[in-house]
């Protein structure tokens, strides 16, 4: 019986899950997968959708009664936290409509932190309609994820806050972005973690086997933006989380209590 797994389209979770999702992982069992963005299968994952689900790490206290979470598999690390861009000569979001991808995400998580003081309306878009919506002028300001990193200067924008420095230069702790979840009950999540870990090992052995399935499903089909996408966030926390992956966590849920 296939499993069902719930993923973005975005090239670091294509990397990582090629192996698994196309049956070259040994023992491994076959796999039902659906590309959707994080604000989708956080959702998903609060009914119990799938049995395997990238979410956000922001969310888990909404989903850990139904899943468990996985040592491996996600995205967490340095260099790689959410942007708010803007216009050029944008100073502040003071008074200002920002768009988000989500309200169970670390990005907005961090952003309400980060903007604790300062007054802006919030509206959700798709995190592609994002940048777009900012250069012609729908949103003032942006909240901005995944491969946007790299592009955002393409449509005119400047970048005025880099939250995941923010993040660092708070806690000194990477910033985890998105966690891979088990169904309790439904998944060994022992096993889904050697599944995982081992569909990682053959994506890092095996780089140009995953080249065409991965652009197949990248919103920015440019090589080089994609490698830099699987460069930044496809990492040793990927592999592992670690002590210092698991205490980034609870800083990040701490901060979600607060």
């Amino acid at each position: 019986m296939a499993l069902s797994l719930a993923i973005s389209p975005c090239p670091n979770d294509t990397f990582v899950f090629h192996a698994l999702v196309h049956g070259l992982v040994p023992g491994a069992p076959p796999v039902d997968v659906t590309y959707a963005d994080v604000d989708v299968t956080n959702t998903a994952a609060e009914k119990g959708e799938y049995d395997l689900v990238k979410v956000s790490y922001a969310a888990l206290p909404w989903l850990l009664d139904k899943y468990e979470l996985l040592p491996c598999g996600g995205a967490l690390g340095r260099g790689c936290g959410p942007l708010v861009v803007t216009q050029p000569g944008r100073t502040s979001i003071e008074g200002a409509t920002v768009a988000i991808p989500g309200e169970r995400t670390t990005a907005y998580l961090l952003f309400r932190h980060w903007a604790a003081e300062k007054s802006a309306k919030i509206e959700v878009a798709p995190f592609h309609e994002i940048m777009p919506g900012v250069a012609a002028g729908r949103f003032d300001a942006g909240l901005v994820i995944h491969e946007a990193r790299f592009t955002y200067q393409r449509h005119g924008l400047t970048a005025l806050a880099d939250l995941g420095e923010w993040w660092e230069a708070k806690t000194g702790l990477p910033i985890p972005l998105g966690a891979i979840l088990a169904r309790r009950g439904v998944v060994d999540p022992a096993a889904a973690a050697e599944w995982i870990r081992a569909s990682v090992r053959h994506a890092w052995g095996n780089p140009e086997a995953s080249r065409d399935y991965v652009l197949s499903h990248a919103q920015e089909m440019e090589r080089d933006v994609v490698d830099q996408h699987i460069a930044l966030y496809v990492n040793e926390f990927t592999a592992d989380l670690g002590d210092e992956g698991h205490a980034a966590v609870e800083a990040l849920l701490s901060a979600n209590a607060s």
